[in-house]
């Protein structure tokens, strides 16, 4: 499996703090059956992104862990003025391994203004936005029709997978699986920070995808889907939205489509 968001990298943000708890935690998604793993450090007001100091770090890992297990490089990308006026300057800086991919995420609480103007400049820029847990945003929890907008302008969701076990409390839980039913996702991850309260746990989520929805889309979700974006390549085909196109027009529906089928 692939694990497209995960903070591994230790001293650089709310993630593990020593080079110990960073292998520890590695160790774990090893175990988990994940093979491949994006070091998705945050990049906010509050955490610098330093391009530098991450590949000395990733570096660091990818030598003690040897091959049982692929780092990649990107970032949990806040969406301030600042962040996007350099990612738009600089698109490969902040995206999962330096490709076409980029993790976007809100506030817990309240999207801010503008903020579909920022997400087109990024895409402008070249980069396919993905967009991070939306199951723990109070806003668009109640507002899900802005996804529904976001989905068709090419956007791309990706929920936790710990919120499908409840980690992230019922209300979060049941709109991924609201979420998940429409298939409205392309990517699970585990956001993981640490070996304990946010641990690398996919396999239990890989499998209740299978239960509730189908095998062929737990593999889009842990394996096909978040290899496309650690490789930088286009996306499989895969399942349409249930409902998403349902007030488009015809002529419309295909154009939006095949947005959504990238």
């Amino acid at each position: 499996m692939y694990d497209i968001h995960h903070h591994l990298l230790y001293g650089l943000d709310d993630g593990p703090a020593t080079l110990e708890a960073s292998l520890a935690q590695a160790e774990l998604a090893i175990a988990d059956g994940i093979t491949h793993l994006v070091c998705t450090p945050h990049a906010s007001d509050r955490f610098s992104y330093k391009p530098e100091e991450n590949a000395a770090k990733l570096a660091e890992l990818q030598s003690r862990l040897g091959t049982r297990i692929k780092l990649g490089m990107g970032c949990d990308f806040h969406l301030s003025y600042e962040n996007i006026e350099d990612a738009v300057a600089h698109p490969s800086k902040y995206s999962i391994n330096g490709g076409q991919y980029l993790l976007i995420e809100f506030p817990d609480f309240g999207i801010p203004t503008r903020i579909s103007e920022a997400m087109y400049e990024l895409r402008l820029a070249g980069m396919t936005l993905i967009i991070t847990h939306p199951e723990r945003n109070q806003t668009l929890r109640t507002r899900p029709e802005k996804l529904a907008e976001w989905l068709r302008e090419g956007h791309l969701i990706q929920v936790t997978a710990g919120a499908l076990s409840g980690r992230f409390g019922r209300t979060a839980g049941k709109f991924a699986h609201e979420l998940l039913a429409k298939h409205w996702v392309h990517f699970l991850a585990t956001d993981a920070h640490d070996t304990e309260t946010r641990p690398p746990k996919l396999r239990e989520a890989y499998d209740a995808v299978t239960r509730d929805y189908g095998e062929e889309y737990a593999r889009l979700l842990c394996i096909s889907n978040p290899k496309a974006a650690f490789d930088s390549t286009e996306m499989p085909e895969q399942v349409l939205a249930t409902g998403l196109f349902e007030e488009d027009e015809p002529e419309k529906k295909g154009f939006f489509s095949r947005l959504l089928r990238r």
